[in-house]
């Protein structure tokens, strides 16, 4: 521990306070908590989705996924990007039209049933568990590295920092730090990689040669197959990255903070662009890591490789670039698990106390402290399980939450937007059918089960072979959500045409 790091931290935890304390102050309305009253900007929106995106997964995972496996490591970041395209081209309009603080709000425009909503709260809360627990295995990893201090100490300390942000400033609060977060991200991603295409003379085509010579791995580094070697589990990887951000309830929540559906589409331009950038540039993290600071430093730090990035900062810039880097780190993971908590918050709030059990006769000031209180239950419950995920790579964990979300969100998104015969029935049914085959097969899996001890939450031998099910799930989502509608007796034309008219227009009546 420097004088240094102690000033970065500082910095950072001083300024996200006084954030949060000018956002307090305007927050005093549900719209204000849950969505910061519909008021950003589309570039102010589309830096908080970048900042809200680009979490402990995409700075800590996948620089450490690339060092340690090269190409295979690569998957992760154009699976990430690419999912925007599915985003901006089928869901964001539709989406911001229909909604109005969650998910659930807007498959219940077209169904207004109990047991619809029930089942996408319930969906969010999942989803909003698994990414919780990644960026706080992340955030632990980090703070461990550079205080030395106890892992469940480290976990603690940014549990409550999150949990003071969505009490007190809401989304706006929530957003502001998302977005001063993305550019003080992007800056030291720009640094590191200057640094590191200097170190091979600012030619790439050098670059490429050398990381053929500088890992145990050899040529193998910079070709697939190094970590996945199985097709079937590489697609399914890859399934889950690239459809999953459509069904993400914490990026989804983003497009209710902006007043119509055009701002929301240039969110998502502005966003891509961003999200983009970095993630062609964790090509130079991942490769310098691997060549400046080695395997074993990078797995002795953390078996997961989670520390790569910091690792790297140290071996170029010293102390100083560590500390700002390690800050901007642990910035990025407060502005992610602040809107996980928010958005987990609203399910349990908004969806299950308010539209529920109160069946929308709630006054303002009480669903504000039942979101105060939900948000407090979700922070406590994510790092209770988080203590007991240290060694998983925080990338991957995301990409289990990447699972569930495209199993059993994004095919009842699509149908409700556009199949005419879908009904209450398809979505209860299709939601659940995604929920339960991605939970059950993640639980079979090599990331529970593993013949060799400690790598694996138990020792035994996995009964589904592949890390991540989306290639299964997904398909049995939509096939759910197909037959429990096809099987039911439920018609409403004249429903869908009004949710057809709304998706594509905005209008309200």
């Amino acid at each position: 521990m420097n004088a240094t790091v102690i000033f970065f931290f500082l910095l950072i935890v001083a300024g996200t306070l006084v954030i949060t304390y000018w956002a307090a102050k305007r927050t005093k309305s549900t719209g204000d908590f849950y969505t910061a009253g519909g008021g950003l900007t589309g570039w102010q929106n589309g830096l908080a989705i970048a900042g809200d995106y680009l979490s402990a997964a995409s700075f800590l995972g996948i620089a450490g996924a690339i060092a340690l496996n090269g190409f295979d490591g690569f998957f992760y970041s154009i699976g990430f990007l690419i999912a925007y395209l599915v985003v901006l081209f089928l869901v964001a309009e539709p989406l911001r039209n229909l909604g109005k603080y969650t998910l659930a709000d807007m498959i219940n425009a077209r169904f207004d049933a109990k047991k619809v909503r029930g089942a996408a709260a319930l969906n969010t809360i999942v989803i909003v568990i698994f990414y919780m627990i990644a960026q706080l295995v992340g955030a632990g990893a980090l703070i461990q590295l550079l205080f030395g201090i106890d892992y469940w100490v480290a976990v603690l300390i940014v549990g409550v920092m999150m949990t003071i942000y969505v009490l007190f400033g809401g989304m706006t609060a929530t957003s502001w730090v998302q977005i001063i977060k993305a550019l003080l991200l992007m800056l030291g991603t720009v640094i590191i990689s200057f640094m590191v295409l200097a170190k091979f003379n600012f030619n790439l085509v050098y670059m490429f040669s050398e990381m053929k010579t500088v890992t145990e791995h050899g040529a193998d580094y910079l070709k697939p197959g190094l970590k996945y070697t199985d097709p079937l589990g590489t697609i399914s990887l890859m399934i889950a990255l690239v459809l999953g951000t459509a069904g993400l309830p914490h990026i989804l929540m983003r497009f209710f903070t902006v007043k119509d559906a055009k701002t929301a589409r240039s969110s998502v331009i502005t966003a891509t662009w961003v999200v983009g950038i970095f993630y062609v540039l964790t090509v130079f993290l991942g490769f310098g890591a691997a060549a400046f600071v080695g395997s074993k430093a990078i797995t002795s730090a953390n078996t997961a490789g989670n520390m790569a990035a910091p690792l790297l900062a140290e071996a170029l810039g010293g102390d100083f670039l560590l500390s700002f880097v390690s800050a901007v780190a642990f910035a990025t993971i407060l502005a992610v698990v602040a809107g996980l908590v928010l958005s987990g918050a609203s399910a349990f709030a908004h969806d299950v106390y308010g539209q529920i059990i109160k069946k929308g006769k709630i006054s303002d000031r009480d669903q504000m402290l039942a979101a105060k209180y939900a948000s407090f239950g979700v922070s406590v419950f994510s790092i209770i399980l988080a203590l007991f995920a240290q060694n998983l790579n925080v990338a991957f964990l995301v990409s289990l939450a990447f699972c569930v979300a495209a199993s059993a969100n994004l095919p009842v998104i699509l149908y409700t937007i556009y199949w005419k015969r879908f009904n209450t029935s398809g979505a209860v049914t299709g939601m659940l059918t995604g929920l339960i085959v991605s939970l059950v097969l993640v639980i079979l899996s090599p990331n529970v089960f593993s013949p060799v001890p400690g790598e694996a939450m138990f020792v035994g031998d996995p009964i589904f072979p592949f890390t991540n099910p989306a290639l299964f799930s997904v398909p049995l989502g939509f096939l759910g959500g197909y037959l429990g509608t096809v099987l039911s007796k439920e018609r409403d034309p004249r429903r869908y045409a009004e949710v057809k008219v709304k998706a594509n227009t905005g209008y309200r009546e």
